[in-house]
């Protein structure tokens, strides 16, 4: 078995800048790919290509602000491996995005494409501002500017845009028909996430908590948990978390905890999920709900006895500080990298079962593929279509996930790196290095 997991092997997969921080979640993503790249015995030539991204792209944005002065916002374009076809991956807005972020990002998009077996490779990107200090109006001249600066870069053969934090449908219809004033024609299968009358996909924002709800039945059967019944805990209020507490009550799960950035309720006996919802429709936050319930921060809900725990809010929510806490005896991952890698190993010791981000949350991948095959044909699916293939594609990522599992004798998430490493590694090798 090839060693591939010193650290100096992680940071000189970071091209530049000052040493990563242990808990960083580019660390996080390299340390995990190193270990799947070793138990696989990766070829160390296919191993140094797979190290490092493609290609990085960082570009200045400048924009004039409401009150006519002018600013200039970092952005960036992560295109992480394209073996397996066009880049597809997230563009993010947020006050305190770094180039590492991305790279994660842009790592784990070629992890969740693959271990779904679709064909794109990983890309992400983002602009480094604040969406909530600007009206939309400055919104749309940012991303517009940046758009046009990585034009390029960016298409539906070369690298496809999905929305993000701090991203919405209105912003992807932005980037598409920047694309299209320039091409000179429109093309509307250079993004997903659109709205509906765009070409946009029927599933909408509910694609991610569909997969997961689908991901917890077959991990609940798995490990012999019966769904009536089973206590849930959520972090996370917004697009995925609401959507999967209202999926899981709607089904007979027990959500006994639900948290935002700010505040978070907790009652064993199980909470209103439809009212709790309701006040956070109108009021944007959980701060101030009234009922049968205990406040608490979201830091203490994360230690609170469960079945199922789903982070679904950002990444190192559970890290080597919190993580021996934690008393679930299931993880779902909903966010990107909630947990740390230091944190993972700390929960399997414990005997935690955890559902990795890369097979757990992929059903927003899913919904991508499907709204560019959709666009790149023509013909627009029915819904009920795209929840049973959204199913069937999860379904059949989940067993092959537990047959390298079962086979390899290593952990879920292992396997699941392993399925995902695998795969790219051999469409590399395949398609030769061109040189």
């Amino acid at each position: 078995m090839k060693d591939y997991s010193d650290g100096a092997s992680i940071d000189e997969a970071r091209p530049t800048g000052p040493a990563l921080a242990e808990e960083s979640p580019f660390r996080s993503m390299m340390s995990l790919f190193d270990e799947a790249a070793a138990q696989l015995g990766v070829d160390p030539a296919i191993y140094a290509i797979l190290r490092k991204p493609d290609r990085e792209i960082t570009v200045s944005v400048p924009v004039q602000l409401a009150d006519r002065s002018w600013t200039t916002f970092n952005g960036y374009r992560v295109q992480h491996n394209q073996g397996l076809g066009p880049f597809m991956g997230p563009l993010r807005l947020a006050e305190k995005l770094e180039l590492d972020e991305v790279r994660a990002l842009a790592g784990w998009m070629t992890w969740k494409c693959a271990v779904v077996n679709v064909p794109f490779g990983g890309s992400a990107g983002g602009i480094q501002l604040d969406p909530k200090a600007h009206n939309r109006r400055i919104l749309e001249r940012v991303v517009r500017r940046y758009t046009a600066n990585i034009l390029d870069v960016i298409g539906p053969d070369r690298d496809i845009l999905t929305p993000d934090a701090g991203t919405d449908a209105e912003m992807m219809a932005w980037v598409m028909d920047t694309v299209s004033s320039h091409q000179r024609y429109t093309e509307n299968a250079v993004v997903t996430g659109k709205p509906v009358a765009m070409g946009g996909s029927s599933l909408g924002q509910e694609a991610v908590a569909l997969g997961l709800e689908t991901i917890l039945r077959l991990a609940l059967e798995r490990y012999r948990v019966p769904v009536a019944g089973t206590s849930v805990i959520v972090q996370g209020a917004g697009v995925v978390g609401g959507t999967l507490v209202r999926l899981l009550h709607a089904a007979g799960l027990r959500v006994i905890g639900l948290s935002d950035s700010r505040t978070a309720v907790f009652s064993e006996k199980g909470l209103d999920v439809p009212a709790l919802l309701e006040w956070r429709r109108l009021h944007r936050h959980l701060e101030g709900a009234q009922g049968a319930f205990e406040l608490l921060t979201p830091a203490e809900l994360l230690k609170r006895p469960c079945d199922v725990l789903v982070p679904c809010a950002v990444a190192n929510a559970i890290d080597s500080k919190n993580a021996r806490g934690v008393r679930a005896r299931l993880i779902l991952e909903g966010a990107h990298g909630p947990i740390s890698a230091k944190a993972d190993r700390t929960l399997h010791d414990k005997g935690i079962v955890i559902v990795p981000d890369i097979l757990a949350n992929a059903g927003g991948v899913m919904a991508d593929y499907f709204e560019w095959v959709q666009n790149r044909q023509g013909l627009a699916w029915q819904p009920d279509v795209l929840k049973k293939r959204l199913a069937r594609f999860m379904t059949e990522a989940w067993h092959e996930v537990l047959e390298v599992e079962q086979r390899q004798r290593v952990r879920l998430r292992m396997a699941a790196h392993m399925l995902a490493v695998q795969r790219v590694a051999k469409a590399d090798q395949v398609r030769g290095i061109y040189a």
